[in-house]
């Protein structure tokens, strides 16, 4: 160093009593670590003359003096040295961002300042420290944590002196010392390219349609920590195949308490990634990761080092769900290191993005040939524009979308839940007096039609059951139970619409046979068919794992209602509603016929009373063993999907509780009130034995009737 004569006599008096720290002499970590402390330090430029001089000697012990040579070009070897030792730049001295998280108090020394400076230590005055005591003469005190406070970084003014800096230290700032008022110029760019561009050497298998595979994708996260310990550089920019890109940050701080958070930016899929230093500017990019200092903390203390890698899949395999992603975009964050339960939370945001549907950040851990998103651990918060997920755990994370057709409100689904829940517990427990009055007291009085019923209020009271305890199996967070679950009341939903198939078989051929079915083992057959076939579809899905939690989304994004059911969309509107479409059309139009001739009938016997009420019942009792109830659902679209909603559940959930009124009133007497004259019974013979339930199931014909003759219906 060029230092004169009267700066060497100045300070061999000190040396005794002052660190003195000249570059390249001292050890960089322990500059680092005794620079870090909140005491005033003195910044030595070259060519400084003059007496510093203190009235009392603990003014001049605690702190650090550092001697700067002027336009440095020789950088240090170590980077530690470019991080912590300002820079001389003719009138500027440039500080790190390192010196702005310290806080840390320097007086700049500069020029030739004959005689003595004294008090310029511990609260010195802003204007004894900060002026200029002759043209050759400038002392400036620097209060790093407010110096820089309201400067803006500004590419063209900082281009020359970012390019005479240490390129390796990004976070620079510059005072001019000359300056009477703060003159700081920030060139500190938020946006940063990484240092350096990486082609990973990894064999890639694609699955049919190009889908990158999701095994594969979790290996390549796996090696990210050797990929970080072999790499020189603090950043580095990854490739590993089209449409995988990503970015990897090493965070070299000695301490824990000097690490900070690492944010990734890019504005479009195809964009590269950036890493950013300054929140605000986050909001200029359309899509933000940010890696929060407490996981690089935690990865510091597991690994010695803390690095975040994250990459972007855009071609990543679906679920077996087939679960919308936004974007296509899957994020993998990885640290070499399993890291849960952040209070300090990881931030993927979306913003400014055209979506339909409502957004739900999920996660996945990694594991299996495909992706099983849950939304455990992970928060959603969103409007019309923007996505905010904020997840306490590293791991594969992306944004589903569920369609706006199958979402409904917070408000509409806690009504519905509690109607469905009233009207199943209902029809339990009324479908389970049924089944107790024929099995303990009339079984061995029964006809075909009413074995027929029974068995459609089995069914029916099992599936209420089911759907009443499904919420509940859910909440296990089970996965084999709930596909058991789910399982089972696929099961009986099949078997109850294949009995209500059979009811509507069964009164046409009593209709059209006159009431002599000659089928041998006629019951057997149709519970064989009702019972045998749907346990068929739902033993062949369980094994193909079409069963699995199923969520129901509202326009509250923290409320939710999962249940065990059918993961599978395709496989929903193929089976059910597609099974459910053949059986509604032979029903319906059972119904319709049935209803025709009760009106004929009704309207031939006009010598009796009328009963409206009967009739009513009748027609509900038809629409409840028929299942015509279950059409509502093919209006759940535009304007009528909520009040499709409220009478689809309504009719459905208390569906037992009507088969129970129709039950008791048929079964407690004759409801024709007694015998029409023989005229009317010849004639309407056949028709009055198809509706054979319409009557008391267990009582025998009137005497004078053949066994095959019924009473007229009024």
């Amino acid at each position: 160093m060029n230092m004169g004569w009267i700066t060497w006599v100045s300070f061999v008096g000190l040396l005794w009593m002052y660190p003195v720290c000249n570059s390249g002499k001292q050890n960089p970590l322990e500059l680092k670590k005794r620079l870090s402390t909140k005491d005033p330090h003195f910044v030595i430029v070259d060519n400084f003359a003059g007496f510093i001089t203190a009235k009392n000697r603990s003014n001049l012990t605690a702190g650090l003096i550092v001697f700067l040579q002027k336009n440095q070009t020789q950088q240090q070897s170590n980077k530690t040295w470019g991080e912590v030792w300002p820079q001389m730049l003719g009138d500027f001295v440039g500080i790190s961002e390192w010196h702005i998280r310290k806080n840390l108090v320097l007086y700049v020394l500069k020029g030739r300042c004959n005689g003595s400076l004294s008090n310029i230590t511990g609260f010195c005055p802003t204007y004894v420290c900060n002026k200029t005591l002759n043209e050759s003469c400038q002392i400036r005190r620097l209060d790093t944590r407010t110096v820089c406070q309201n400067a803006k970084f500004d590419e063209n003014v900082c281009k020359n002196k970012v390019n005479a800096s240490d390129p390796r230290v990004r976070y620079r700032y510059f005072i001019n010392i000359t300056a009477t008022a703060t003159n700081c110029l920030n060139c500190d760019n938020p946006v940063q390219e990484p240092d350096t561009k990486i082609k990973m050497n990894v064999t890639i298998q694609t699955e049919d349609g190009g889908n990158f595979n999701a095994a594969e994708a979790a290996g390549i996260m796996n090696k990210m920590a050797d990929l970080a310990k072999a790499m020189n550089e603090s950043s580095a920019a990854l490739t590993v195949a089209e449409g995988v890109t990503g970015i990897l940050v090493k965070t070299e701080e000695a301490e824990p308490a000097d690490i900070r958070e690492v944010s990734i930016a890019y504005s479009s899929p195809n964009d590269n990634m950036n890493i950013i230093g300054d929140k605000d500017t986050l909001a200029t990019f359309s899509r933000s990761v940010t890696v929060s200092k407490e996981a690089l903390t935690k990865c510091s203390l597991e690994n010695g080092t803390a690095f975040s890698a994250v990459l972007r899949f855009l071609n990543l395999t679906s679920d077996e769900k087939n679960s919308t992603v936004l974007g296509n975009e899957v994020i993998a964050v990885e640290m070499g290191t399993t890291i849960t339960n952040l209070t300090d939370k990881m931030k993927i945001n979306f913003l400014n993005m055209k979506y339909k549907g409502i957004p739900s950040c999920h996660s996945w851990n990694g594991e299996g040939s495909r992706p099983n998103w849950t939304d455990d651990g992970c928060q959603t918060k969103f409007d019309e524009r923007n996505i905010f997920c904020e997840c306490s755990h590293l791991t594969f994370f992306a944004i589903l979308m569920t369609p706006l057709n199958e979402t409904i409100s917070s408000s509409d689904l806690n009504n519905l839940t509690i109607i469905t829940q009233v009207g199943c517990g209902l029809s339990i427990f009324f479908l389970s007096i049924v089944l107790f009055m024929h099995f303990l007291l009339r079984k061995t009085k029964a006809s075909n039609t009413t074995t027929i019923l029974i068995h459609l209020v089995s069914a029916m009271s099992l599936l209420n059951f089911a759907f009443l305890i499904n919420s509940y199996v859910a909440n296990l967070k089970s996965s084999v139970i709930c596909k058991i679950m789910a399982a089972l009341m696929h099961y009986f939903m099949l078997a109850t619409f294949t009995w209500f198939a059979v009811q509507a078989f069964h009164l046409c051929l009593q209709l059209y046979a006159g009431g002599q079915i000659v089928i041998r083992h006629y019951i057997l057959k149709v519970s064989i068919v009702s019972w045998v076939l749907p346990s068929v579809v739902g033993i062949v899905l369980l094994i193909l794992g079409k069963y699995g939690e199923q969520l129901i989304h509202t326009n509250d994004s923290d409320q939710t209602v999962a249940m065990c059911w059918i993961t599978d969309n395709l496989v929903h509107y193929v089976v059910n509603i597609g099974y459910y479409v053949s059986v509604f059309i032979f029903t319906f139009t059972t119904f319709i016929l049935i209803l025709s001739r009760l009106f004929f009938l009704k309207k031939a016997n006009t010598n009796q009373k009328s009963t409206n009420g009967k009739s009513i019942v009748i027609i509900l009792g038809l629409c409840c063993m028929l299942g015509i109830t279950w059409g509502f659902a093919f209006f759940a679209y535009g304007a009528l999907r909520i009040p499709s909603y409220y009478i689809f559940t309504v009719l459905n959930s208390f569906q037992g509780f009507f088969l129970f009124i129709y039950y008791y009133n048929t079964s407690s007497g004759d409801i024709t009130g007694g015998a029409s004259n023989h005229k009317n019974s010849n004639s309407v013979n056949t028709i009055k034995t198809s509706l054979d339930s319409f009557e008391n199931p267990y009582t025998s014909p009137p005497k004078g009737l053949k066994s095959n003759e019924k009473v007229s219906l009024k």
